[in-house]
Order: C-alpha cells, then structure tokens, then sequence
C-alpha cells in the first residue's frame, strides 16, 4: 500500500470540469493580472474569515510582508514572533528592514507563548511613555509588532497576545498561512471569531499544499480597517495610484487571475475538506488511543486545545457556549511528537507513507540569522518540537484503510 503525504490529484478529479471551466473563462478575457477574478475572491474571503476587507497578493510570504510596510515596520525597528515556523515569518520581518525577536512557543500548540511574550517584554525592554514605544534594552530597537502563527492549522492564544499588544502599543500581524477558516473562542466575544480577523492583518497562503491551495504561488491579507486596505492595494502595484503616480514605495505584489478562479471553485469546497480532515485526525487518535502508542508515550497525538476550553464553561463562565460546529483545528497537518522520530520517518519511508517535518531547525538556529546573536538552548521548546516533530498524512481523500496502515506501521516500529 502506498499512503502518499498529500494526494493533490484525487482532489483534482473531483472539481477537474469547475476548474476547467472557470481557467479557460479567464484565458477568453486575456485578464490575467488582478481583475474581475480577484475582486471576487477578495469579496468571497473577507467574510468567510470574518473581516470586512481582503486584499489578493502574490504569495503568502508577500502578505507577510506587505503587512509589514502597510503598518510601517520597517528599518530599525523590531517584531516579537516564533522561532518555530516557516522560514518566511522570519524572512519577511528581516527583508522589511526590520529585526525578529523570537520567543519560546507553547508546547502543547506549538504556537507562541503569551507568557514568553510577557516574560520578553518585562525582562528585556523598557516603555517610554513619553515617544510612545516599547524599547528593547540591550540593542535600542523599537519593538513595533507581534507575529503570531497559527501554525498547523490552530490559532495561537490570541487573548493573551493581544493583551500584551494593546499594552504597549504594538501592530499584530497574524501569520494564518495553515489556518484559513480555524476558529478561536475568544472570552471577549459571544461568538468564536476566524483566524486572521483578530489583529490588525491577516496573512494567508494558496501554495498548492495549503488546505485552500491554488496551481501555484498566491496568498491574501484581510483586515477590518478600508482605509488599510486601500493602502495594502495601493502597495501591491509598487504603490501606484493612480497609475505610474508614485507616493509610496511598494512592490509587485500582484495575484493572478487564473489563481483566484481556481481558489474560487475551491473555496465552495473547503468546510467539507475541512470537515473530512477533522474527521481523519480524531480517526488517527482513536487508533493512537487503542495501540497503546500514546500510554506507552511512543508518540504524543495533536490536541485541539480551543474546542476543550470550549467546553469548560465550567471551569470558565466567560468562555463561549459550547458549539458542535466550532472549528478549532483545521489540521492543514496532524503532527505527532515521537520517539526516535527520525528513525521512525525512515521506516514508514521504507513501507511507502510519507511523512515531512515541520520544521527540522528552529529560525533562531538557521545560518543567516547567526548575527542575531542566539544560540541552542535559548528556546527550549522550539528546539524540542524540532527534534520531534512529524507530520502524518491527513488529507481529505485518504480513507480508513489508509489509516488504518499508517498507524499499524508505527505499531509495529515500536513494537507495540
């Protein structure tokens, strides 16, 4: 049996004519840049993540960093963000001109730590009440932005992320490149609100692998503020407007049309691919559950944390009502924590299942951050979930039997 680690073909089959249809009406308009096509998918997005305004762009990495100049982060400032992520979080704070300061993540999501956050702030920076900023003490950079990832596809804790923001006057940027339409239960609001519609921006990608994947590169930045959003489309035309008329400095940040009329015949399928992702995950756990593999602590399965505290109006009163249909984990991957996890990868290679590890090096351990001046050790938990972590096929298409194989391999790996 061959259990791959995404099967983008099979999901092909089943909108194969949609797709079709909805390229070749753009090949007849020859409208290929921005357009009728983008506008619609702008219009469809905003409300699906609960915003008010979405704006296309070229990439995931580009609505980083389009987020980044539109709030005007830039040379000698600083964002406070993960070591444990996709290298374009970093990359984008550093190719604004600006510095990432990481902080240790939560073990459980693997997300930042508000109690990091807080620790980092009150340890290493001072607030200057009279300029308004938050300063770090040892370098004298002014710490302007949080970065948050809702990585794997389950929102970080933005209550306490935002507390600390709203505190010290800091822009939070949301990096939901894995978590389009992920659900956060916040104990501010009655109703669980979307990722990507609790800071000041939202950032998403449409890479090929992402739950709500495109044919190719392609990525959108929501907000609830028009004015920002006029700015953002003003940036993505290297800050044209009108045309050829130059007040800002921005980039080619453009989405094609051809992306977003393939993003819009997904986008009518993506609560279902969702749910059947949903569904694969609690399958896996319960076959996790009976093979002894977590007793044993072989392996640690994901968990949903925000569909429990959902459910702890108990323990909670402020927290929202429990909601059957709450989507707080939408598993873009379903990552366990395992002993000898190379070892293991290399086995279940070997018995043709694919696996990836997201991410095998923490960012403040990468080569080109070396002046950043951090060292191993520094983070603790981002370098554990590096040296442990592994993905498991989760895929909408992949059935039981699949499963069923993929977890019998990892049995028999540890002999269980």
């Amino acid at each position: 049996m061959k259990v791959p680690l995404l099967d983008l073909k099979a999901q092909y089959q089943t909108i194969r004519d949609e797709i079709k249809e909805a390229v070749e009406e753009v090949l007849e308009s020859q409208h290929f840049i921005l357009g009728p096509k983008v506008e619609a998918l702008e219009e469809a997005v905003a409300p699906y993540c609960g915003c008010q305004c979405a704006v296309g762009v070229s990439s995931g990495t580009d609505a980083l960093l389009i987020a980044l100049m539109a709030s005007g982060v830039g040379s000698g400032h600083g964002v406070v963000t993960t070591p444990f992520t996709f290298f374009a979080t970093g990359g984008s704070v550093v190719r604004a001109g600006s510095r990432p300061f990481f902080v240790d993540i939560d073990p459980v999501t693997y997300n930042l730590a508000p109690a990091a956050i807080k620790a980092f702030v009150e340890e290493e920076c001072r607030f200057e009440s009279g300029a308004g900023k938050l300063v770090h003490g040892e370098t004298g950079v002014s710490i302007r932005a949080i970065m948050p990832v809702h990585l794997y596809g389950q929102c970080a804790d933005m209550d306490g992320i935002l507390e600390i923001a709203n505190e010290n006057g800091l822009v939070v940027i949301e990096d939901g490149a894995q978590a389009i339409g992920a659900e956060y239960p916040s104990i501010d609001n009655e109703v669980p609100l979307r990722a990507g519609s609790m800071g000041r921006f939202g950032c998403f990608s449409f890479f090929p692998s992402k739950n709500l994947g495109g044919f190719g590169d392609g990525g959108m930045v929501t907000t609830n503020d028009a004015e920002t959003a006029d700015r953002l489309k003003i940036l993505r035309v290297h800050g044209s407007k009108p045309k050829y008329y130059h007040h800002l400095v921005g980039g080619n940040f453009r989405l094609d049309a051809v992306q977003a009329a393939v993003l819009l015949v997904k986008l009518k399928y993506l609560d279902g691919w969702t749910a059947k992702r949903r569904q694969n995950a609690a399958y896996y756990n319960s076959l996790f559950q009976q093979s002894d593999l977590v007793e044993k602590k072989f392996i640690v399965p994901p968990r949903a944390v925000w569909e429990e505290r959902s459910r702890e109006t108990d323990v909670n009163p402020q927290s929202p009502i429990p909601n059957p249909q709450f989507i707080g984990h939408i598993y873009n991957q379903y990552v366990i924590r395992a002993k000898e996890r190379d070892e293991l990868r290399a086995y279940l290679t070997g018995e043709n299942i694919g696996t990836e590890i997201y991410y095998p090096l923490a960012l403040h351990q990468q080569h080109c951050f070396v002046e950043l001046g951090y060292k191993a050790g520094d983070f603790p938990e981002s370098e554990k979930a590096a040296a442990e972590t592994l993905a498991l096929p989760v895929y909408p298409e992949l059935d039981r039997v699949q499963q069923d194989y993929v977890v019998e391999k990892i049995s028999s790996f540890y002999a269980v």
